[in-house]
């Protein structure tokens, strides 16, 4: 029995009893530091987490992406002898968990860090460690036994899994934004086809240009989202390869030549994809432009959604002082003192992510070609911000879609009203009176104040048949000259 003779000692053992009952204390070659007795994260999450404050959460696309590449290093290491089978077995069982999210909460290390991404790789270590323990029936960070290093690292490095588990999670998400990509692609295919009748004016340097359809303005939208499908489709043929198996540089040292032939393929199989091992993993390991490459095609993307998002803007102006061809739904009360304004919030907002998406690309650049001699040590920061460029391009893609595009009303009224009013159809005319003259009368009917059409009628140079045949939608929307068959013996 101990016994304390004064109430400074007497708090000492308090505290000393509380520790032994919650805490548990782990070592490193730094020194020794107590962990909660719960946690399955060790002394090495904890010092990250004390020397990188920021709370840029580790996405769990990624926390899910890491566990699979450990899953698949135990399995190879299993197989070829390296890890005893019980071991081996308890270790996927705690890999297969965490890719279900059981640990989310236990990756307590921002993504943003030092190292290369050396201590989210150890909290991985940790908890996949501590929960092999526990399967196995003994307590948290008995490390003698199952190990965070020589069991859940065996021959790997932060420098193959870190990268390899971004790739994995990067094409995940790319999955999901092609879907995205295809739902908005055949959303604006489906308004080219509704719209492919309504003639309207056509605008270059925002003045009025030549007569157009409405279905041709979409259909353009839809063909631009299709090449950025295209592009992505493509990219993820870089992305495939992976320099896992390649240890600390991409030599493979201290991996069993059996395990290296066998891991990529075991990651094929638990995440579903088509990987390959990099043909020069060393290579592979020094080398992250395959991020820049998608960040500048995700860029892309950016692009064609902010012009379009710009183009509809543009479109919906009004209700009354604007252009207004068309009406975008009407989503929120758009003033907090105007009454009944609608904003073009969606608009709006694609807008404001794709800005973010070209500042994010710029900062990848400034990343990737970061990287010094045998290693990128920014890999992290990277992987932040390709992830959440997917990410924000997949969900505003969704709701762009949903909440704007599926909603858009024509104002045939107002197409046809603007169409009258403008000059647009002036070119149309140009093949059957020459520029000169149809520029003189553009001139006259300007200081008479009138109707382009109408001018042309009361001056009988065209009947109204002629230019319902000029200015025929499908005339206009396709190579030739607008109502050449009907009228060509007449005016030529």
């Amino acid at each position: 029995m101990v016994i304390f003779t004064n109430k400074t000692e007497r708090q000492k053992g308090a505290k000393k009893r509380l520790e032994d009952r919650d805490f548990r204390k782990e070592k490193d070659f730094l020194g020794e530091k107590f962990i909660p007795q719960s946690a399955y994260w060790g002394i090495h999450s904890q010092r990250a987490r004390d020397n990188f404050p920021l709370s840029q959460k580790v996405p769990s696309s990624l926390i899910k992406a890491y566990f699979a590449v450990k899953w698949a290093c135990a399995r190879a290491n299993t197989k070829v002898g390296l890890l005893e089978k019980d071991i081996g077995n308890a270790i996927l069982k705690a890999c297969e968990e965490g890719m279900q999210g059981k640990f989310d909460e236990e990756i307590i290390v921002p993504l943003f860090q030092g190292g290369a991404g050396t201590s989210l790789n150890m909290n991985i270590n940790e908890v996949v460690a501590n929960r092999t323990l526990e399967i196995l029936g003994y307590p948290k960070g008995s490390y003698q036994i199952v190990s965070p290093f020589d069991s859940v690292n065996l021959s790997q490095s932060t420098n193959d899994t870190f990268i390899t588990a971004v790739k994995v999670a990067t094409l995940w998400q790319l999955d999901e934004l092609e879907k995205e990509i295809i739902f908005i692609q055949e959303e604006l295919q489906q308004k080219e086809k509704e719209f492919a009748s309504i003639l309207k004016v056509g605008r270059t340097e925002l003045q009025d240009a030549v007569p157009i359809t409405l279905g041709m303005e979409f259909g353009a939208f839809a063909e631009a989202i299709s090449r950025d499908r295209w592009r992505l489709w493509k990219s993820k043929e870089r992305i495939k390869e992976v320099n896992l198996g390649g240890t600390a540089v991409g030599t493979g040292l201290n991996a069993h030549p059996e395990y290296i032939s066998r891991v990529v393929p075991y990651l094929n199989e638990i995440t579903g994809l088509p990987l390959a091992r990099a043909m020069n993993a060393f290579e592979n390991t020094q080398n992250l432009d395959v991020f820049s490459e998608l960040s500048g095609l995700l860029r892309s993307l950016a692009v064609n959604l902010r012009k379009i998002a710009n183009d509809l803007r543009l479109l919906s102006m009004g209700p009354r002082a604007g252009i207004g061809e068309i009406t975008l739904p009407p989503i929120q009360e758009g003033s907090s003192i105007m009454p009944g304004k609608i904003n073009p919030v969606m608009c709006e907002y694609i807008e404001g992510i794709a800005i973010d998406i070209l500042v994010r690309d710029q900062a990848i650049a400034f990343y990737c070609s970061s990287g010094q001699l045998e290693l990128n040590h920014l890999a992290p920061f990277i992987a932040h911000h390709i992830l959440k460029m997917i990410e924000e391009l997949k969900e505003s893609v969704r709701v762009f879609t949903e909440k704007c595009l599926k909603g858009i009303r024509v104002n045939q009224d107002c197409c046809r009203e603007l169409l009258e009013k403008s000059f647009a159809m002036a070119t149309c005319i140009v093949p059957y009176l020459g520029h000169e003259q149809t520029s003189e009368l553009v001139q006259e009917c300007l200081k008479e104040g009138k109707i382009f059409r109408d001018f042309l009628v009361e001056r009988r140079i065209f009947s109204e048949e002629e230019l319902e045949s000029i200015l025929n939608p499908l005339e206009v929307s396709q190579p030739g000259i607008p109502g050449f068959k009907t009228i060509r013996m007449k005016k030529l």
